[in-house]
């Protein structure tokens, strides 16, 4: 896939502020934003992937911004687990030629409008699979995404030995890059560590500041040949690897029952076919936009796709081992923890703005990014390289 595909534009609506647009007007706004950005119209565009989450079907985002005849849509599951997926379907559109252009995109409003990570007591009840496996849980009291992790967190602690204090340093870290993004919620406002072991609990051994934030926006992505996208407006970010996995014994956030429930097995398989396919390997990333909707897991990632041992994150990520200037500049726009939670689009569009060299907060000599998709579910991820 290497030389196939590649992302030619990005958009994104303001972060910034509640907006109390619709889901419908953000993910339009965001659509028109990389397709400006690319230098195409709507009249290019022949296909579209999104979320099985999203709110927005293909063909009402189509009508709303003018997008004729499709040719291809697709949407992928598991929440933020989807995120590089989508732009792994849209690649193989645009490889085997089911479509020339194609838009990947998600919206939220849910700082001004519904609330995605409230407590639901009726997924536990659903005539599904997922009813199924949820009803062990939910009439319990464990309802929430943050409830689930705390789970995983606990036993991470005991594995590993680390504290709350490291999961505390990756909130910190993402905090300060988020300070000096003006495209961020947190702009302007790092925290230190005292602060985030003050802040108060929310499922133990989980703090208010390992959790991240609720938002308004949408984000979107232009993909199409990596032939084509180098004579279009803003220079390519090549798609060397897409990868999607699941785990053995996977269930969506509650994959309680494996024999070692410290990791994120999931992560692992994609990590696997990110550096075959690419041909790369840890040593070869300068920076990685690694899924942070919470802070463990951030220590989980980095021994899952090979930047560490296992147990020796918490070591990885002292001194400012993830901050920019460090080993490895983990999430430099801020991540979900201080940009936007976008269920991690936002993420891909940062490592497209640090492959062009544009950020905000650019890192040097960037060659190659990691993108990961969410974790503790059936995730995905990339890498994107110069073209």
């Amino acid at each position: 896939m290497r030389s196939e595909a590649a992302i030619a534009g990005i958009g994104a609506t303001e972060f910034s502020k509640e907006s109390g647009r619709s889901e419908l007007r953000l993910a339009a706004e965001a659509v028109l934003a990389a397709l400006d950005d690319a230098g195409l119209t709507p009249s290019d565009v022949d296909g579209m992937v999104t979320y099985t989450q999203d709110t927005n079907q293909e063909i009402a985002v189509a009508r709303e911004v003018g997008i004729g005849d499709l040719t291809f849509f697709s949407r992928v599951h598991y929440g933020g687990g989807a995120a590089c997926g989508t732009v792994m379907h849209a690649a193989m559109a645009v490889a085997t030629g089911a479509a020339r252009t194609v838009v990947c995109y998600r919206a939220f409003n849910e700082r001004s409008g519904r609330r995605f990570g409230q407590p639901d007591a009726r997924v536990g009840g659903e005539p599904s699979s997922q009813g199924l496996e949820m009803s062990w849980h939910v009439p319990y009291g464990l309802m929430t995404p943050a409830a689930w992790v705390a789970m995983f967190a606990r036993r991470y602690m005991h594995v590993s030995g680390a504290t709350s204090e490291d999961f505390g340093r990756v909130a910190v870290a993402m905090r300060r890059h988020a300070a000096t993004n003006p495209a961020a919620w947190f702009h302007g406002r790092p925290i230190t560590l005292e602060e985030h072991q003050a802040s108060r609990w929310i499922a133990e051994p989980l703090h208010l500041l390992d959790c991240c934030q609720e938002s308004d926006g949408g984000v979107a992505l232009v993909v199409t040949t990596a032939e084509r996208a180098r004579d279009l407006r803003r220079s390519p970010a090549v798609i060397a690897a897409a990868a999607q996995g699941s785990g053995t014994g996977q269930m969506m956030m509650t994959s309680y029952y494996r024999d070692d429930m410290a990791g994120l097995p999931e992560m692992s398989v994609v990590g696997t076919r990110l550096w075959e396919m690419s041909g790369l390997s840890p040593a070869d990333i300068q920076t990685a936009i690694l899924y942070d909707h919470f802070t463990p897991f951030v220590l989980n990632q980095l021994e899952e796709l090979g930047f560490c041992g296992r147990g020796e994150a918490k070591d990885y990520v002292k001194d400012g081992g993830i901050e920019l200037g460090g080993r490895l500049p983990v999430n430099p726009h801020g991540g979900q923890l201080g940009e936007a939670y976008i269920h991690g689009m936002n993420g891909i569009a940062e490592a497209v703005r640090q492959i062009r060299g544009t950020s905000v907060n650019q890192v040097g000599g960037v060659e190659n990014v990691l993108v990961t998709a969410g974790t503790g579910v059936p995730t995905s991820g990339l890498v994107l390289t110069r073209g």
